[in-house]
This record gives C-alpha cells, structure tokens and sequence, in this order.
C-alpha cells in the first residue's frame, strides 16, 4: 500500500507500508521509489524510471530489526551486500545512490 503526501517542504514524498511478520515497519521513501515484495521479509527497490536499484531485507524483530540493502551482480550471478541500516528509508537510499 502506498499514497503520495505533500512533507512540510512541500517536497513530495511517497509513504509505502512494508508487510512482514512485524506490524510497525514502514518507510518514508522519496524520490519516487518503489518496493515490491518478494518474499516475507525481502522487497525489490525499483527507482523512478522503472530500473531495479537493488532489495531490501529486513532482519531481526523489535529493536533489533536491522534492514539490508543488496545488489545482484551480474557477472557472478549472485547478490552482494551493500550495507545493513537502522532504517528501511536509510538502506533504500543509499541503493538509490548507489546506482
């Protein structure tokens, strides 16, 4: 689920709501960013223009919970970990920089 929201910048932002097993997690996400569940606790990140940035997984509960930001790497046809984070935003952010 998600709705667009105007922040008090008037900057335009996107409020996604990330189901898995713990109610209270979700992401401000700007810059036009999506996720796209792929698993209970995994999210494909897919930028603006429609390109797959990376997935987002979160791990751990409660305050624990950490989210890790990976990208596939073509030439050895597996993925690699970029960074783990405190927060879902955090770790799409710097997939969508990473780009």
């Amino acid at each position: 689920m998600s709705e667009v929201a105007a922040n008090f910048e008037g900057e335009e932002v996107i409020m996604v709501t990330l189901i898995d097993s713990s109610p209270t997690s979700s992401a401000l996400l700007r810059n036009g960013v999506r996720l796209l569940p792929v698993g209970s606790a995994r999210w494909r990140v897919v930028a603006r223009d429609g390109v797959v940035a990376g997935h987002l997984e979160a791990r751990g509960d409660g305050a624990a919970r950490r989210f890790r930001a990976r990208r596939f790497h073509a030439a050895t046809g597996a993925f690699r970990d970029v960074g783990e984070f405190w927060s879902a935003e955090e770790a799409v952010e710097c997939l969508r920089l990473y780009r």
